[in-house]
C-alpha cells in the first residue's frame, strides 16, 4: 500500500513538473527573455563594461609653449587619454567641462620650461570632471603618476643622473606586486560572472512567481486546490521546473559565452558550482512563491521582484566590499543570499575553492533557505489550503 502511494505521489509530481515546463515553452515572450538574459545580456556585460580609464577626453591649455611643456603634454597618451585639442583661453576649458565634451583639462602656465631650466619648483593644474567619481579618480591617479615621473626625470637630469627609457639610475624601492586569480585584471572576467549571478537571481524569483501568478490570473489554482494534489505537490513542481530552466541557462551562459568567448577560467569543481546554484535557486524560488501569495497579477509580481532584487545586488559585496559599508548596511549584507552566492561562485570558478573553504557561504544560504521555506509554506497554506 505504501509503495503504491509513493508511486502515485511521484507520478503526480512528474506530471505537474512537465505541465510547468510545457507552460513555459508555450510562452514565447518569456522564453526569448530567458534566452537573451543568459546569452546576449551576459556577453554585453562582459565585453562592454570596463573599470579602466579608456580614452578620456583631454584638452590642453599650454600658455608656456616650450619644449618642456610639449614633452609633458606628450606623456598623456592613449589608451588612457585622448587629446581633443589645444585651448586658446582658460575659459574654454571650463566650458568644455561644463558641456561634457572634455573629461579633463591640463593647464600649463607661462614660465614652466624656464623654471625647470633654472631648477625651480613649478606647478601644473589639471581640472577633472568627477561626476563619474570612479573615472575621475582614475584620471587623477594616472595624471599624478605621469607628472611625478616627468618631474623625477627632470630632477635626475639636472643632477647628472642617467636616465634610460624612463628609468632613473638612483636607489628606488621596487614595489613588486603579484596579482592572484585574475593576473591581467581583466574586467570581463569579473563583469561576466557578476552578470551571470545577477541573471540567475532575477529568474530564480521571477519564474516561480510568474508560474504561480498565472494560475491565479487564469483561475486554474482553484481547480488544482480541489484536486487530490497537496499544497506541496502544487508548489514543488513550479520550483523544480524553473530550477531546471535556470540550470540550463546557467550552463549556456558559462560554457556557451563566458568560457569560450572570454576565456574565463573554471578552476574549481563544476559540480560544486552547480550544486551551490541549485541550493541558491531553490532558496530564491521559495521567495518567488512567497511573492506570488501576496500579489494578484504579473505586474505586481514583477515590481515586487525588482523591489527585492535592487537591494540584494547592492548588498551582494560584488560592487562594494563589506568593510567599506556603514555598520547597518554591513549587517544587511549578511541577510542577502546573493552575498553568499557571489562569494561561493567567485571562490569556485576563479580561486578553485572547495567545500572546506566555502562552508560558511553554504551555511548562510542554507539558513536563509530554511527561514524562507517556513514562511512560504505557512503563507501558502493560509491562502490556498
Amino acid at each position: 500500500m505504501l509503495v503504491l502511494f509513493q508511486r502515485v505521489w511521484w507520478r503526480r509530481l512528474q506530471a505537474m513538473t512537465w505541465k510547468e515546463l510545457l507552460q513555459l515553452l508555450r510562452d514565447p515572450t518569456l522564453l526569448v527573455f530567458v534566452l537573451y538574459a543568459f546569452s546576449a545580456d551576459i556577453y554585453n556585460a562582459a565585453s562592454g563594461v570596463s573599470f579602466a580609464l579608456n580614452h578620456a577626453a583631454l584638452a590642453l591649455s599650454d600658455l608656456d609653449r616650450s619644449a618642456a611643456s610639449r614633452e609633458l603634454a606628450g606623456r598623456f597618451m592613449p589608451p588612457e587619454f585622448h587629446w581633443i585639442g589645444a585651448l586658446h583661453e582658460a575659459a574654454q576649458g571650463q566650458q568644455l567641462l561644463d558641456d561634457g565634451k572634455a573629461m579633463a583639462v591640463l593647464d600649463i602656465g607661462p614660465g614652466f620650461g624656464a623654471a625647470l631650466a633654472r631648477g625651480d619648483g613649478v606647478s601644473v593644474q589639471m581640472q577633472i570632471d568627477a561626476s563619474n567619481s570612479v573615472q575621475g579618480f582614475l584620471a587623477a591617479i594616472d595624471a599624478s603618476q605621469i607628472v611625478a615621473r616627468y618631474g623625477l626625470e627632470q630632477a635626475a637630469q639636472r643632477f647628472g643622473i642617467s636616465s634610460i627609457e624612463g628609468s632613473v639610475d638612483i636607489p628606488l624601492i621596487n614595489n613588486a606586486t603579484r596579482v592572484w586569480f585574475n593576473p591581467n585584471q581583466n574586467d570581463a572576467w569579473f563583469m561576466g560572472i557578476s552578470e551571470l549571478l545577477n541573471v540567475v537571481t532575477l529568474f530564480a524569483m521571477l519564474l516561480p512567481a510568474a508560474a504561480m501568478v498565472r494560475e491565479k490570473e487564469r483561475g486554474t489554482i482553484e481547480q488544482l486546490l480541489v484536486s487530490p494534489l497537496s499544497p506541496w505537490q502544487i508548489m514543488m513542481p513550479k520550483i523544480i521546473a524553473m530550477l531546471a530552466v535556470i540550470l540550463a541557462g546557467t550552463a549556456l551562459g558559462l560554457f556557451g559565452i563566458l568560457v569560450p568567448v572570454f576565456a574565463i577560467p573554471v578552476n574549481g569543481s563544476v559540480w560544486l558550482f552547480f550544486s551551490v546554484t541549485t541550493l541558491y535557486v531553490s532558496t530564491l524560488a521559495g521567495l518567488g512563491i512567497l511573492i506570488a501569495t501576496v500579489t494578484r497579477n504579473m505586474a505586481q509580481a514583477g515590481m515586487m521582484v525588482i523591489l527585492l532584487l535592487a537591494p540584494m545586488m547592492f548588498l551582494s559585496g560584488a560592487w562594494t566590499p563589506p568593510e567599506a559599508l556603514p555598520n547597518v548596511m554591513r549587517w544587511g549584507m549578511y541577510l542577502s543570499p546573493l552575498y553568499y552566492y557571489t562569494n561561493a561562485s567567485y571562490g569556485i570558478l576563479m580561486k578553485g575553492a572547495g567545500v572546506t573553504v566555502l562552508w560558511p557561504m553554504l551555511l548562510g544560504i542554507g539558513g536563509i533557505a530554511a527561514v524562507i521555506s517556513g514562511i512560504t509554506m505557512s503563507r501558502f497554506k493560509q491562502q490556498f489550503a
